[in-house]
């Protein structure tokens, strides 16, 4: 299998922040940008390796700051790091004040998802070659990221024992 730049897998979505999506902050749902994460993750995993995925994991969203009702929220996708089946997918959160024109970082997150063979077993899938600095840098980290996942999947499934139904 070829191995694939981390731009093939870039995805971009813009939307508008409307009173409805916001809390009694004015600012946007936490859990409204988590499931906008998810849903641009998922079309980068699906873009890298062209088969269905499943979201193994949330590894982590730190809102960094508040997207206000009023502003934009763009959200970028690409495949950062990959293994055998898995793929580690980035996403930057950005908010734009479109009335001034500011943009800052709005939240950042790392998701973990698995692609799926036509019977629904994981399938194999290309690596990745980064090409910018940005891209160099969540490449080159992925490893140790992935690792910490590890051992965090088995310390909750041990946990998990311990859990009443």
């Amino acid at each position: 299998m070829e191995a694939k730049s981390m731009k093939e897998s870039r995805c971009i979505k813009i939307s508008n922040v409307f009173p409805p999506d916001t809390n009694n902050h004015n600012t946007l749902f936490g859990g409204k940008l988590m499931s906008m994460i998810d849903d641009i993750a998922s079309l980068a995993a699906k873009r890298h390796s062209r088969k269905d995925v499943v979201t193994a994991s949330t590894d982590s969203v730190d809102f960094l700051r508040p997207i206000h009702a009023g502003n934009s929220v763009s959200l970028e996708s690409y495949v950062t790091f990959t293994g055998r089946t898995s793929m580690e997918v980035f996403v930057k959160v950005v908010t734009e004040d479109l009335k001034t024109g500011e943009k800052n970082i709005a939240a950042t997150s790392f998701l973990t998802f698995v692609a799926l063979d036509d019977q629904g077993n994981p399938a194999e899938i290309p690596s990745i070659f980064p090409e910018t600095e940005e891209e160099r840098k969540l490449h080159s980290s992925g490893p140790s990221r992935a690792l910490r996942r590890k051992e965090r999947r088995k310390a909750s499934s041990e946990w998990a024992q311990d859990l009443t139904l």
